[in-house]
C-alpha cells in the first residue's frame, strides 16, 4: 500500500497499514498486538493466510447454492452486478466457526469494543461489562462491470459524530469490519479501497478519492478495518473475474445491530452453535439490563437453563 498525503488541517503522510502473516500455526497472542497497533494508527490491517485453503473451499461450496438463486440488489448503493447473501450464521458452519468465531478476530473486538461501567445500587457498587456483539454478516459476489461505491463510514448507522484527534482514543470506535477473500481481490476486480488514518479525522470532513488505497487479497487473506474509516467497494473493470468476499462486522453490545440476528437466522441452527457464538450473536444481556426477555437472560431461551446473571431484576 503506497504512502500518500492527506490534508486534515495540515499536510501529513498517510499512515502505513501493517501486513502480517497469520495462519493456523501462528499463535494468536503473537499477532494480536500488531493488529491492534495497526488499527489504532491506520485504521486497517492486512492478514495473510487468515484462513486455510481448505476453509476457503468449504465456504465457497457452502454459499454456492445461495448464489445460484441470488438476484440483483434493489439499491442505488449496490451495483446491479453485485449479489449479496445475508443471515450467514445460519447458512454455513464454516463461516460461523472459522470466520466469525476466529479467535484473533474475537480478541480484537474485545479489545476495542468492550464497555465497562461502575454504578451504584443504593449503597452497593456494581460492575457491569458489555461485550461486543455481531453487527452484520454478508457474502458478496461482485461481477465484471460493477461500478464503484462512494466512500463512506460504516458507523453512520449509530448516528455517531467524532471530532478530529491526533492519535487513537479507546472508546472512539463503534465497530470493526472483517473481510475475508474467497477469490483473489485486486484493484482490477474491485478490491475494497479505504483511506488510512481517516478514523482519526473530524467526522464532518468529506472523503477524497485520491487518498484511497486498495486492500488486495489472495484467497484466505483478510482485511480488518475500524468502521470509522472511509472505505468502499471498487469497480470491477475485469473482463471475466468475479470477486467473492466474506464480510462480518462486530459492534458495541449496547447498540442496536445492523442485521437483526434474531430474524435473519433460524433458531434451530443457532442452537447448534457454541454458546459463546450464540451470545456474540446477541442472545446475551449487555449488563446490567439491556436485552432481557421476561426479565431474564435471552440465552435461556436457547439453552432451557436458568440464568447465570440473576439478581439484577
Amino acid at each position: 500500500m503506497a504512502q500518500r498525503t492527506a490534508v486534515t488541517g495540515s499536510e501529513q503522510p498517510l499512515p502505513e497499514v501493517s501486513i502480517l502473516k497469520a495462519g493456523e500455526r501462528v499463535p494468536v497472542q503473537e499477532l494480536l498486538q500488531g493488529v491492534i497497533e495497526s488499527l489504532k494508527i491506520s485504521g486497517g490491517c492486512l492478514l495473510r493466510n487468515f484462513i486455510s485453503q481448505e476453509t476457503v473451499k468449504e465456504l465457497n461450496d457452502d454459499f454456492a447454492p445461495y448464489f445460484d438463486k441470488a438476484k440483483p440488489l434493489k439499491s442505488d448503493f449496490w451495483a446491479k452486478e453485485t449479489r449479496r447473501i445475508t443471515g450467514c450464521m445460519g447458512k454455513s458452519d464454516a463461516y460461523a466457526l472459522k470466520v466469525v468465531g476466529n479467535e484473533l478476530w474475537q480478541e480484537v473486538g474485545r479489545h476495542f469494543l468492550t464497555s465497562t461501567l461502575h454504578w451504584w445500587l443504593g449503597d452497593e457498587q456494581k460492575y457491569s461489562p458489555s461485550n461486543p456483539q455481531l453487527n452484520n454478516t454478508s457474502v458478496f459476489k461482485i461481477r465484471p462491470g460493477a461500478t464503484a461505491q462512494s466512500l463512506h463510514r460504516d458507523d453512520i448507522i449509530c448516528h455517531v459524530h467524532r471530532p478530529a484527534v491526533t492519535s487513537h482514543e479507546k472508546g472512539r470506535d463503534y465497530g470493526i469490519g472483517l473481510f475475508v477473500a474467497g477469490t483473489r481481490s485486486t484493484r482490477r476486480n474491485g478490491a475494497t479501497r479505504f483511506i488510512p488514518g481517516s478514523h482519526l479525522w473530524d467526522y464532518a470532513e468529506r472523503p477524497r478519492e485520491e487518498l484511497a488505497v486498495y486492500a488486495e487479497l489472495e484467497p484466505g487473506d483478510a482485511f480488518m478495518m475500524l468502521s470509522g474509516c472511509y472505505h468502499a467497494g471498487s469497480a470491477n473493470t475485469s473482463l471475466d473475474e468475479e470477486r467473492l468476499l466474506y464480510s462480518t462486522f462486530t459492534g458495541r453490545g449496547w447498540c442496536r445491530q445492523e442485521e437483526n440476528q434474531y430474524l435473519a437466522n433460524e433458531v434451530e441452527r443457532v442452537k447448534r452453535l457454541p454458546v459463546h457464538l450464540q451470545k456474540f450473536m446477541g442472545w446475551e444481556l449487555s449488563l446490567p439490563f439491556m436485552g432481557w426477555v421476561g426479565l431474564d437472560d435471552p440465552i435461556c431461551l436457547l439453552s432451557g437453563e436458568e440464568s447465570e446473571v440473576g439478581g439484577y431484576f
